[in-house]
């Protein structure tokens, strides 16, 4: 059915959002902010670089913007299935009435319903599709703000601290390397330093 596709869809896009929920739109940290945070991961030396990583799974599960963000994205995902579902419903009461009542209409009168129904089955296909792409569309928006503030964040905090020539990221199921030494690790420093940030715009804001 209709709905059950708009559900699975919804559901489909949601999940790949999800992947992506560390959204972060902040006004700038300036450096003072920065030299705050302890950093802890000693300048390793490989070919002549200074490098670090930063564990973006572990960022999504610790980074409170994040678990807000999902929690809204489900919300928003939750509005929109709701919204469906109440148009699908109106549908298909009238539809099974006209089923057992329209035998008792005007032939001109069945043409005329007939017509509305067709006409509001094709609107409710288009529904479909245009809540499944703004949702999409949503989570793609987040996606970019998030992309852009992370590497403005990770770029100032390092302008401040240790000044690595490449910070890298790991995930668990597509990172580019099989083993960094954990010692390069300044995950949770990153962490603390954007979870302290978001609690600051958090709070100027419900001022």
């Amino acid at each position: 059915m209709k709905n059950n596709k708009l559900l699975y869809a919804l559901n489909a896009v949601l999940f790949i959002g999800l992947i992506v929920l560390y959204v972060l739109h902040f006004t700038s940290t300036d450096n003072k902010k920065m030299q705050n945070i302890e950093a802890t991961a000693p300048i390793t030396k490989e070919g002549g670089l200074t490098m670090a990583y930063v564990d973006t799974d572990t960022l999504l599960a610790k980074y409170q913007y994040a678990i807000d963000l999902q929690e809204k994205l489900v919300a928003y995902k939750n509005q929109q299935e709701h919204l469906y579902k109440q148009k699908m419903q109106k549908f298909q009461d009238d539809y099974q009435n006209y089923l057992k009542n329209g035998d008792k209409l005007t032939l001109s009168k069945q043409h005329e319903t007939e017509a509305s129904l067709k006409k509001r089955a094709e609107e409710l296909s288009t529904l479909e599709q245009e809540l499944v792409s703004k949702i999409a569309d949503r989570q793609l928006e987040e996606n970019t703000k998030m992309l852009n503030a992370i590497f403005a964040f990770v770029s100032e905090y390092n302008a401040a601290n240790q000044q690595f020539d490449i910070v890298m990221r790991k995930t668990f199921d597509s990172s580019p390397t099989l083993f960094i030494n954990p010692a390069m690790d300044i995950t949770n420093e990153i962490i603390d330093g954007l979870n302290k940030e978001y609690a600051e715009v958090k709070s100027k804001k419900q001022d």
